[in-house]
């Protein structure tokens, strides 16, 4: 499989492929030069208070993360970092198609993969270098979906730079555990928006296939959609993601050496990632503490955003705390009955 560095003809274009929309201004956000990439990012709280770096999921900016959330997080004294991932919002853009199709065939086949972009672990060294590039040597990671997979990656390869890790609505990469349903994958294959307009009800319509029902709110997703379609769009940003996703496997047998204080959070009403995956992953990781989610989706709906905090906030006081000793270990050592929120 090629990583990016042995692709020397996929080149980037520093901020995106696209611009803001007509009238409008780029906001200033700053950003760092990680991994011979530019990194948009974000903070919130006290930069001496310990560190939360938030990574976000396939084809979502950092807005995901919203204000309101990263502050309930700060106010619990907290550094709270998000930033926007590789090919999305603000971020290095890569340029080149990808065959995702072949992808597909070579899995299902068990012929060599094609060659693509990059990995998650090459997503997970931009993280590490925007540590870097902030002078935290470890820090609480929070990934969701796909950026719990980027978070997964982190804690493997930089184990020293993790306190602690929070996966949610997230899956180890085996074939077998947390694949959408069939309507899920559906709404996935539905081509891209081509207007501001289209956007917004495509993000709304996806909510009433995998997002917590009764809890999400369709103004406040048009107002996300808008924002990030003013902020930058690239469709293919989202393929290539995808790619990286498709070819950098399992994680399954690198997950179980992991020794990090470890919480793992799932919706039962995931649709996308469906809470097989949350489960596999709380069996695979040593000790790892399972919550799952009674009514959550594949999102972060405002009226849950308490329980989340508390959870997440709770884990990493735990788990930071100084001569904190390893909990013990029943069986495989996992809380699979988990911990249930209503």
């Amino acid at each position: 499989m090629a990583r990016m560095s042995e692709r020397p003809e996929g080149r980037e274009s520093e901020r995106g492929p696209s611009g803001p929309a007509e009238g409008q201004e780029r906001e200033a956000w700053p950003t760092a030069r990680c991994n011979g990439i530019e990194i948009c990012y974000d903070a919130v709280g006290d930069s001496s208070d310990p560190t939360v770096l938030l990574i976000m999921g396939l084809a979502s900016q950092m807005l995901d993360w919203e204000p309101g959330l990263c502050r309930m997080i700060a106010d619990r004294g907290f550094h709270v970092v998000r930033y926007d991932n590789r090919d999305v919002g603000l971020s290095t853009h890569f340029d080149g198609d990808v065959d995702v199709l072949a992808l597909f065939a070579a899995q299902g086949s068990g012929a060599p993969l094609p060659p693509v972009p990059y990995l998650l672990s090459d997503m997970a060294d931009d993280a590490v270098g925007l540590l870097d590039h902030l002078g935290v040597e470890r820090a609480h990671v929070v990934g969701v979906s796909m950026g719990g997979m980027i978070a997964q990656s982190l804690a493997m390869a930089h184990p020293g730079r993790v306190l602690t890790l929070t996966s949610i609505m997230s899956t180890t990469g085996d074939p077998d555990v947390g694949q959408p349903t069939p309507e899920a994958m559906t709404a996935i294959l539905t081509p891209p928006a081509q207007t501001r307009e289209e956007a917004q009800d495509t993000r709304v319509r996806h909510a009433h296939v995998w997002g917590s029902p009764g809890l999400f709110d369709e103004d406040g997703l048009r107002q996300l959609a808008g924002a990030a379609w003013d902020r930058n769009r690239d469709p293919m940003g989202a393929v290539r993601q995808t790619a990286a996703i498709m070819a950098s496997g399992s994680r399954s047998a690198a997950l179980a050496g992991l020794a990090i204080p470890t919480l793992v959070i799932h919706g039962t009403a995931d649709t996308l990632v469906q809470p097989s995956g949350g489960e596999r992953t709380a069996e695979v990781i040593p000790d790892a503490k399972l919550v799952m989610v009674e009514g959550m989706g594949h999102d972060l709906p405002r009226p849950l955003w308490p329980a989340l905090v508390d959870a997440i906030c709770g884990h990493m006081a735990e788990g930071a705390r100084p001569g904190r000793p390893g909990p013990e270990r029943p069986g495989h050592g996992v809380a699979k009955s988990g911990k249930q929120l209503a």
